[in-house]
């Protein structure tokens, strides 16, 4: 049976933990990027941690390693207990591939206004993500790691609006510093493969 990785805001920067343990040191401009991004959290809004439960769409993301290829990507959250957070990551290696899934652990930084969350990978290595902005209606959400060099569009639907998309990405740019030039759509319908700014799956 094929290992179950992941590939979501918080998953994955679970994994990028797990390689900086075995050998990739981080750059001390991420870790100063990481500090900045502590403190704008302590003064936006905070995030409704009820409001944001549930099942969140990948529409969009930096590819990497570990995500590169996956469609029908999708986050399940539930509260386990107050700032504990359970997240469930299904995907797909293509269209025709069967689904599988992955179970994290996850606690929230109540002080950065539940923007800040460390994750566990395997239960065993510990992480820093963010949640950047989460739309008014929580119909959307940004999420980063640090350093700036992934980002990801969430949605509570698989369809987004072309032009919402394009507005959120260069939202992303302009007021997170992310590099959008690099940034792909998730199909998450197989006619949507092969279409111009989607990522292609790892299986045809």
């Amino acid at each position: 049976m094929r290992s179950e990785i992941t590939a979501t805001a918080f998953l994955l920067g679970s994994v990028l933990a797990l390689v900086s343990v075995v050998g990739v040191v981080p750059t001390a401009s991420a870790a100063v990027t990481a500090g900045a991004d502590e403190e704008a959290g302590r003064s936006a809004e905070a995030i409704d941690l009820d409001r944001f439960m549930g099942r969140w769409y990948v529409i969009g993301r930096v590819p990497n390693f570990i995500e590169r290829g996956h469609v029908a990507s999708v986050n399940d959250y539930s509260l386990r207990d107050a700032q504990k957070v359970a997240i469930r990551y299904s995907y797909r290696e293509g269209f025709s591939a069967p689904q599988e899934q992955i179970s994290v652990r996850a606690s929230v930084d109540e002080d950065s206004g539940n923007h800040n969350w460390r994750t566990w990978f395997y239960k065993v290595v510990p992480t820093h993500s963010r949640v950047l902005e989460v739309a008014p209606d929580y119909t959307w959400a940004l999420l980063g790691y640090p350093g700036r060099e992934m980002a990801w569009v969430f949605a509570r639907e698989p369809d987004m609006d072309p032009q919402l998309y394009k507005e959120l990405a260069t939202r992303l740019r302009e007021e997170y510093g992310v590099n959008t030039d690099k940034l792909k759509r998730v199909p998450q319908h197989p006619e949507q493969v092969g279409k111009l700014g989607f990522e292609v799956p790892n299986q045809r």
